[in-house]
């Protein structure tokens, strides 16, 4: 160093507090406005977007990153999935929509056109599940969505075919077999 240089002999801090003095000096002559460490923040654009501002507050923001499932929403939402998606829903979240007791006895089988059809294990299931339609309706509509399901078809188990082999002879079938 230098002796006519004005910083000799001084700490680093002394060095950087009189670098920002100087730049302050510097900006204000140039009618800038500096503060104390953070800029003001900037007003929004005049132009339409009123909204839209070059700065983020402390709160959420459309910029932050987002959670995937509002993601996949908007996604599904824009490309015309919502019908397929609250099917898969319905399929997938069948015993938390219904409860253990009616899902462990009657199964979604498929939904068409508004029509989700539901296989219960026997007959008497079947007609129990006939008089709570209405209970079933509301409780998925309060888990998906309004108008996802509008009505069901709920039919018993499959019957027994009797028709063996390649040939069969028409009629109604063995009917003797039961006494």
């Amino acid at each position: 160093m230098t002796e006519d240089d004005p910083l000799a002999g001084r700490s680093g801090y002394e060095m950087a507090r009189k670098a920002l003095e100087d730049a302050r000096a510097e900006a204000k002559a140039a009618g800038k406005s500096v503060g104390m460490g953070r800029s003001a923040p900037m007003r929004p654009r005049r132009s339409g977007d009123r909204s839209r501002r070059s700065w983020s507050g402390a709160g959420p923001d459309s910029r932050d990153p987002q959670p995937l499932g509002r993601l996949t929403g908007k996604i599904a939402k824009s490309r015309g999935w919502e019908p397929k998606v609250a099917e898969g829903t319905v399929f997938g979240m069948w015993p938390t929509i219904v409860g253990e007791d009616i899902a462990s006895h009657a199964t979604p089988e498929r939904m068409a056109d508004g029509v989700l059809h539901i296989r219960a294990e026997s007959t008497a299931w079947a007609t129990q599940l006939r008089y709570m339609q209405g209970q079933i309706i509301a409780k998925i509509a309060a888990a998906i969505g309004h108008g996802v399901v509008k009505s069901l078809r709920i039919v018993g188990p499959q019957a027994p075919s009797w028709r063996k082999g390649p040939r069969h002879v028409s009629g109604r079938g063995p009917r003797d077999t039961y006494g």
